[in-house]
């Protein structure tokens, strides 16, 4: 199954991609400058540009 994963600084804690990749289908992988664990309530527009740009590709 395709993993997308959005790293933000502020988060609890921060996954290590090549480990990550070692146990799942990474098809992005998106590095935030500001956020956090709420990055939904934090920075909704980052969160939400992202989340259009994974599923763009699979749009039929």
């Amino acid at each position: 199954m395709p993993v997308a994963v959005a790293v933000l600084p502020h988060d609890i804690g921060a996954p290590i991609r090549r480990i990550a990749e070692q146990n799942h289908n990474i098809v992005r992988w998106t590095e935030f400058d500001r956020g956090g664990h709420f990055a939904a309530m934090e920075e909704p527009d980052l969160i939400i540009d992202d989340l259009r740009a994974t599923f763009r590709d699979y749009r039929t």
